[in-house]
């Protein structure tokens, strides 16, 4: 079986043809650093990490692009509200780029965490403002904008197709059911291009522009930055499903108004994750979580309680990406028992390996039935990523007393490549805590035999197996410095 995707443009599931053979181009929306991710925030960053490591697991050479918007994302994905990273600089007392580099910082904190592979090229808005006003350049060349109040406009009367993700029918939507606000549009679901004075006045980071001193529209900075690190059309684009109505809808038709070109071939959009009533937040819902009403937990919050970031991963995995997923400390904690029951069976498996060595890279021939167990998670993964099948597969071969020592290893190995739960890392752990090291002698060695194994995962491009490592090591108070000379360590 091959790849096969559902695509939100269409509503189906189809087969996965990229635009290059062999290679994969894809961009996920990334998050607005104004402050602290959510756990809901970081189930879509979960989900990229299992499009990306499940590609690169059926042998595509992939470029994954994300963004991080520190200017121009208002309070609403429309042109309306306050400018978040604004608000959040004014309460703190700080500059915009303060902020967005304190919290940009505890993301990538949180996805290492997470063991969320980071995206090939990240790119700031801040960065690209003139890959933006030539993009806005080539738009309005094609006669796709106007100027009202001081602001430039994309006019979606212009655009035939606009809407056609979302299933929008303009003609029977209500004159200004969107936004009502903005008077100077002369249809309420057109969008800022560029800003200007003329409607905030007091702005943070303005830019020099052929329509005046101001700053890009929210909207525009995916297209400018996928483009010039992409090209013109590109494979997949991923966000979550608050995206496809206003944000993604806005993205094609800005993108294609320029081109005149359709842009994405597959749109993928995760599900939202909600808060179960059982659950200690503000409101003691089963709404979606949400920064604004203060409605959020944490990663952090998770280790406070006693989790691991990885009891997290594993309870995400547990649902697919496309259904919705409550939120609960019962659901939790079912998770990180199932978590620590996996690892303590894979344990076993690593005691019986008579020296055989966990995250070896070298293929090896499979039994018959290591064979099935490996052809049944492919194809749980092929069916538009299906974790909650993958996880069942690995959960049964590890239980399964036919498979020997070295094909049960190799198998772990093989879909944590993907399921990035630390497996073998964490059995070791296990292993090592039933038979602490006696002497400091002892366990000095056993750390440079890690780092030279990380080493040689390095060479031989098993990344996988060298974070892995790196995160046991982590978790002994153990940190790795790269040097030049080599990998040196040191206690944390």
């Amino acid at each position: 079986m091959s790849l096969r995707l559902y695509n939100t443009m269409g509503r189906r599931l189809e087969e996965f043809i990229p635009i290059h053979p062999g290679k994969v181009g894809f961009y996920g929306c990334g998050p607005t650093v104004y402050n602290y991710a959510h756990i809901g925030n970081l189930r879509a960053y979960v989900f990229l990490d299992i499009l990306d490591k499940t590609l690169s697991f059926l042998g595509y050479d992939i470029t994954h692009v994300m963004n991080i918007t520190d200017i121009g994302h208002l309070s609403g994905d429309d042109d309306d509200g306050e400018d978040k990273m604004l608000k959040t600089a004014q309460q703190r007392g700080q500059s915009v780029l303060e902020i967005a580099d304190f919290y940009t910082k505890a993301f990538f904190n949180d996805i290492d965490r997470l063991h969320i592979r980071h995206p090939d090229i990240i790119c700031k808005a801040t960065d690209h403002v003139q890959d933006m006003i030539d993009l806005i350049r080539r738009i309005e060349a094609n006669g796709h904008t106007y100027l009202s109040g001081g602001n430039l406009y994309f006019d979606v009367s212009t655009f035939p197709d606009y809407g056609k993700l979302a299933c929008l029918n303009l003609d029977e939507l209500k004159a200004g059911a969107r936004t009502g606000i903005d008077q100077n549009k002369r249809n309420p679901w057109d969008f800022v291009l560029w800003f200007t004075k003329s409607k905030f006045e007091n702005q943070a980071l303005v830019w020099d522009s052929p329509w005046g001193r101001g700053y890009p529209g929210w909207h525009i900075e995916c297209s400018a930055m996928s483009m010039k690190y992409l090209g013109e059309q590109i494979d997949i684009h991923t966000g979550g499903i608050d995206h496809i109505p206003i944000h993604h809808t806005n993205e094609i038709a800005q993108s294609e108004g320029a081109t005149g070109k359709k842009w994405v071939n597959y749109w993928l959009h995760n599900e939202f994750l909600v808060i179960a009533k059982d659950t200690d937040s503000n409101n003691n819902s089963t709404d979606k979580m949400s920064k604004s009403s203060g409605n959020f937990l944490t990663l952090q919050s998770l280790i406070d309680k006693g989790y691991d970031a990885l009891d997290y991963r594993f309870f995400l995995l547990g649902a697919h990406y496309r259904s919705q997923i409550a939120f609960s400390w019962t659901a939790m904690e079912g998770a990180k028992n199932a978590r620590k029951a996996l690892n303590q069976r894979i344990s076993k498996i690593l005691q019986q390996a008579s020296g055989i060595l966990p995250g070896s890279s070298k293929e090896i021939p499979l039994s018959d039935k290591a064979r099935q167990y490996l052809e049944k998670f492919t194809a749980a993964l092929e069916n538009d990523l299906g974790t909650p099948q993958a996880l069942s597969v690995l959960q049964i071969a590890v239980k399964d007393p036919e498979l020997k020592t070295e094909k049960a290893l190799y198998l772990i190995q093989k879909m944590d490549s993907v399921l990035s739960l630390n497996l073998t890392g964490a059995a070791a752990e296990i292993l090592a805590a039933r038979s602490p090291a006696k002497n400091g002698d002892s366990e000095a060695a056993e750390i440079q035999q890690l780092i030279d194994e990380r080493t040689a995962a390095k060479k031989a491009k098993n990344y996988a197996r060298a974070d892995e490592i790196r995160s046991l090591l982590k978790n002994k108070g153990i940190i790795i410095e790269d040097t030049p000379q080599g990998s040196v360590w040191k206690r944390g």
